[in-house]
């Protein structure tokens, strides 16, 4: 019965998914950079242009997932979200320091995972190296390592030499073939996002790692804040894919705005199932979510020194204007700035603001590596002037269209992929390096692009008008033929108020 049933489950066995964690300083980025530098060659690893969170290497024949997470912060906010997402924790221990105060955390966090542990002892390069004095630190933490008569493997390694990063990946496989890692591919593709940004020029982008299914361009995505349909699919060396299969880091461009970091996934049927799901757990989280679609939203999280200062904050922040953009306080509480609100002002993209009050080392330590906000203040009007200035940043600019003039194409030097070099003639108004373009072609638009360089008589320029003729570097997402008309504009953009 029960193999009749994994039939129909269609399970297959996958690549065991591994994050590094251990105390700073402690070499967890130098084993993910050695392991990088054996297994990824100069040539691979060029498409590695941006931190993605996960990266793909093989050895003997198999493949392994590392999560390249900035810390167990990053581990412990997927695991917050109930996101299982790692299979195998790393333990990186530096052999001539021992255990410190973060190593303890690591082996909390990996102990309330419930996953499978692998002791790297490193440094092992370095003068006082003690690999024994570490084991015997671990057993008082309740860890006995294999050569301790325990369960635990331990290697000894040295992310300066290389040595033991071969037996470390062995190791690795040998606890991935004894667990027996397993997926479901005929279940819908369901994930977890590792890492999550705005690019300037492509937009939303997140990396996922896949759980059961297979992903395919073209898929509806929805997590617990995010929908979308992806648009470009690429694995971790930034190579277009079409498929997604268990374990692998895929980065994914289409949602229409950038998800959480350790926020689940799934695939929906069409776009209107996937922003159901994302209507009903909006309620659950902050309220910052459920705004009218032409509103925005500020968030803040408010901590200051005694009651009566939160009462008197509240009622002037009432008082600012909130037409165009709606304030928030997804929490307000007496006391410092803590670690709590610093992973919930991440969670909700709020600024913290503070009142007469700091935030805690550690709190400011993760705010400075997460890149949120904290400002403090000492007077409340000095307060109030500054949430109005930056209520007044967040209102919509407004977008200008501004047609500047056509160039009709006379002759094609040269094509490479989404790039030619062109021959021209200014027919009207005029044309600058840096303006986009609408290509027509028999009156009928047919593509977009955009004027990358601009010549006259080989030399460049940055703008001509009627009657000129000119080269061009010409990048679009069409090729463009001789007697095509080019059709020039720029975006401005228009301050709005408050």
């Amino acid at each position: 019965m029960t193999k009749e049933k994994d039939k129909k489950k269609k399970l297959t066995s996958r690549p065991p998914v591994v994050v590094v964690l251990g105390h700073v300083d402690h070499g967890k980025s130098s084993i993910l950079e050695k392991i990088k530098d054996l297994k990824i060659t100069e040539k691979e690893s060029g498409g590695i242009t941006q931190h993605i969170g996960a990266y793909e290497v093989e050895h003997q024949g198999k493949k392994i997932t590392f999560i390249d997470t900035p810390g167990h912060e990053a581990f412990s906010a997927m695991r917050s979200r109930g996101a299982k997402v790692a299979d195998i924790a790393v333990l990186v221990i530096a052999a001539e320091e021992g255990i410190k105060p973060q190593t303890k955390e690591a082996i909390s966090h990996i102990n309330k995972a419930q996953i499978p542990m692998i002791v790297a002892i490193n440094k092992m390069d370095k003068p006082g190296a003690d690999p024994e004095k570490v084991k015997r630190e671990l057993s008082v933490q309740d860890i006995s390592v294999e050569s301790m008569g325990g369960k635990i493997p331990s290697v000894e390694t040295s992310a300066e030499t290389g040595k033991g990063i071969s037996d470390l990946l062995e190791l690795i496989l040998l606890v991935a073939e004894m667990e027996d890692f397993k997926a479901d591919v005929s279940k819908p593709a369901e994930g977890v996002i590792v890492e999550s940004y705005l690019d300037s020029q492509r937009g939303p982008t997140a990396t996922l790692i896949l759980q059961n299914g297979i992903l395919e361009r073209g898929d509806i995505l929805g997590t617990s804040s995010a929908v979308g349909k992806i648009r470009i699919m690429e694995d971790f060396q930034g190579k277009a894919i079409e498929k997604a299969f268990p374990s692998m880091p895929v980065v994914v461009l289409g949602f229409e705005n950038a998800p959480g970091v350790g926020e689940r996934l799934k695939v929906f049927t069409n776009i209107e199932a996937a922003k159901k799901q994302v209507e009903g757990l909006s309620k659950l989280l902050p309220q910052a979510l459920d705004v009218e679609p032409d509103k925005k939203v500020l968030n803040l999280v408010l901590k200051v020194d005694v009651l009566g200062s939160l009462e008197a904050i509240e009622e002037v922040l009432k008082d600012l204007p909130q037409e165009k953009v709606i304030l928030r306080i997804l929490k307000a509480g007496v006391g410092e700035i803590n670690e709590t609100d610093v992973k919930l002002a991440k969670g909700a993209k709020a600024i913290i603001v503070g009142f007469r009050v700091k935030a805690d080392p550690i709190a400011q330590s993760l705010a400075e590596r997460e890149k949120i906000k904290i400002i403090c203040f000492e007077v409340i009007y000095e307060l109030a002037q500054a949430i109005r200035e930056i209520l007044g940043k967040r209102v919509s600019s407004e977008i200008v269209r501004n047609d500047l003039g056509k160039v009709k194409i006379l002759e094609i030097f040269r094509t490479e992929k989404s790039r030619q070099i062109i021959g021209g003639k200014v027919i009207e108004g005029e044309v600058k390096k840096g303006a986009s373009l609408e290509v027509y072609r028999n009156e009928d638009k047919v593509g977009e692009g955009k004027i990358v360089n601009l010549q006259r008589d080989k030399k460049e320029v940055g703008e001509l008008t009627k009657g000129a003729e000119c080269g061009m570097l010409y990048q679009g997402d069409v090729k463009v033929e001789e007697g095509d008309i080019l059709h020039a504009y720029i975006k401005e953009t228009r301050k709005g108020e408050l």
